[in-house]
């Protein structure tokens, strides 16, 4: 299936490796094989598939055109570009290639024929990689006669799109292949990273433990998929929820990843899901076979179709009480923030602080913030007065004697929230609901402190409240039907998307979030990789917001560490256990940003 070449082009390969060749054109070959043409290399494709290789042929055509309707490429450019790819069923072709770079299926047997075959073809001096994420490249380079020859280049998904290129030594490779392909990857527009040669390298080996989690989140019907999903993209910023990563990544191919981290690790946390099993016999592998986690329009569409686990709008049988009033206990960031949320949304907000001076100045840093956004021109000078207004500060909790709404965001102390709840029990009028804002602590522990634990649930605010969407909806055991209800609906009003989730530590997003933070302090704390590369990895190759170091310095590495030391107490796995690292630099007073020093250092203000 060779199509003939007209290899003529003004533009040359600003690399020694001119000609490449890739063998496999799947998804991530045909994404490879198009960051190669585009950049001037002469690209060798090579499946046993005849489809695939046209496909292939037909997705770089299909690319090209985009690029000459948005007028990043010329017609004849274009043409110079889809002269450079040949395509082939035989790996004979790959015989003048300067470097081989194989993306077949995630197999031992499969890839170590390939480079076995390879041995026998390619000059001795051309380099051999493999696009794995999960397994050893240091067993493959040991199939292989010329094993210094061997490394990793790990591309993410969609190659052309996606920055970061994981280059991976094994202890058998030479420097200067090594220095060749990261090279090449900086003349392609990457950004390389060196890794050393274990299961999930940087991105993946943070990124699928996060997965896993979650997919054992969703098994234990502990939340909806939708809330799962919707929790981490509001609550953590990252471009897709962790199921719907799932089934764009291929069930069974996470769960292969995980096996291999899973033995390389022994950490319960990369012990595959056993849901991803079960799928992935099933058949349901996710997007490309048109089911997975979620339903889709067809095999390979990313469209959403409802099946029997999509929810029903507006499903809520129970009618919610009445709110009109709301009181805010508290005079810190988050506290003004939610008194801001609320008066935003038409409500008359009581702000009790524990002196009238606190909830007095705690207002004054509202109308701040409601001056910030006139001058962005989100709001009317008029709307932000009205808003203002609608605040009365207190500087008792007595003020909270007819609110139909009491949120407490007062220190994350187990002890001080019991006996703000007790005296909220005292002081709201019946049928009052009574939420607390905790992060990490047992909602029951805050409703046990009342004579009316019907009446408390939680209602977790994400820092800055007025910019985040996300609150997560926390019912105890004991927590109202029309309670829930209540929340759900004021949650509506104030433009917040709300998650229902049970009453266990961490909820949905600290349940997954800082378990991943605390396996990159790990990597760190084991020297496979460097501050700047983790956090590079996960922006560049998994689309964070923040790589994870940048957010243990944002949010406070003793918030953190109490987090984690919260998590690993109620579910009592190892895995869990924090990082010794961040212990000893929360120990040392380096908390992070507020401190002016933490994984990083900061100028102080």
């Amino acid at each position: 299936m060779d199509r003939p070449s007209t290899s003529s082009s003004a533009q040359s390969a600003p690399s020694a490796l001119q000609t490449v060749a890739v063998v496999g054109l799947g998804t991530m070959g045909t994404g490879i094989a198009e960051v190669l043409t585009r950049a001037g290399h002469e690209v060798i494709g090579i499946d046993v598939s005849e489809a695939a290789g046209r496909a292939c042929v037909d997705a770089l055509g299909a690319a090209t055109a985009r690029s000459v309707a948005k007028e990043r490429l010329t017609e004849q450019e274009r043409q110079s570009v889809l002269a450079r790819l040949r395509t082939f069923t035989d790996l004979q072709a790959a015989v003048h290639a300067d470097l081989v770079i194989e993306v077949v299926p995630e197999d031992y047997a499969i890839k170590q024929r390939v480079f076995r075959d390879l041995d026998a073809i390619v000059r001795p001096d051309t380099i051999l990689a493999t696009g794995t994420n999960a397994l050893s490249v240091t067993r493959l380079a040991a199939e292989s006669q010329h094993p210094e020859r061997v490394l990793g280049l790990h591309f993410f998904n969609p190659a052309p799109a996606m920055k970061l290129v994981e280059v991976v030594s094994s202890v058998l490779t030479a420097p200067p292949a090594v220095e060749a392909v990261t090279e090449l990857a900086r003349a392609l527009g990457k950004e390389p990273v060196a890794v050393g040669d274990r299961p999930g390298f940087v991105a993946d080996g943070l990124l699928f433990g996060y997965l896993n989690q979650a997919a054992a989140m969703y098994e234990s019907k502990y939340a909806s998929r939708e809330d799962i999903d919707a929790a981490m993209r509001l609550g953590c910023g990252l471009p897709m929820g962790p199921l719907a990563l799932l089934d764009l990544i291929g069930v069974d191919t996470a769960r292969t990843v995980l096996e291999a981290m899973y033995a390389a690790s022994g950490d319960r946390l990369h012990a595959p899901a056993p849901i991803l099993g079960h799928l992935t016999e099933a058949g349901l592998t996710g997007r490309k076979a048109g089911r997975g986690f979620y339903s889709y329009e067809q095999p390979g569409s990313g469209t959403l179709v409802r099946d029997a686990h999509t929810p029903l709008e507006g499903a809520s049988a129970t009618a919610g009480r009445a709110v009109s009033s709301v009181g805010v206990a508290g005079s810190g960031t988050m506290a003004s923030g939610i008194a801001q949320v609320f008066a935003q949304a038409g409500y008359d907000v009581v702000l009790a602080a524990r002196s009238e001076e606190k909830a007095a100045a705690a207002k004054a840093a509202i109308g701040k913030s409601l001056g910030r956004a006139v001058a962005k021109g989100r709001l009317t000078q008029e709307a932000a007065d009205t808003t203002l207004a609608r605040i009365t500060p207190a500087g008792s909790l007595d003020a909270f004697a007819e609110v139909d709404l009491a949120v407490e965001a007062v220190a994350e102390d187990l002890a001080v929230k019991q006996e703000l709840f007790a005296a909220l029990d005292k002081i709201c009028r019946p049928g009052a609901v009574l939420a607390t804002t905790t992060s990490s602590l047992p909602v029951i522990a805050c409703a046990r402190a009342t004579s009316r634990p019907q009446d408390v649930i939680g209602m977790h605010f994400f820092n800055p409240a007025p910019a985040m969407k996300l609150v997560e909806v926390v019912r105890t055991v004991l927590t109202a039907d029309d309670v829930h209800a209540t929340v759900r609906e004021v949650c509506t009003k104030v433009r917040k998307h709300a998650v229902d989730c049970g009453d266990r530590a961490g909820f949905i997003v600290n349940a997954l979030l800082f378990p991943y933070l605390n396996n990159a302090i790990k990597m760190v704390e084991t020297h496979y990789a460097s501050v700047e590369e983790i956090d590079a990895a996960m922006k560049l190759g998994g689309g964070y917001p923040m790589g994870p170091f940048e957010l243990l310095d944002v949010v406070g590495l003793d918030v953190s560490l109490a987090i984690e030391k919260v998590l690993h107490k109620e579910f009592r796995d190892p895995g869990l256990a924090p990082s010794p690292l961040l212990e000893h630099l929360v120990a040392a007073g380096c908390l992070g940003r507020k401190t002016g020093r933490g994984f990083r250092e900061y100028a102080r203000r």
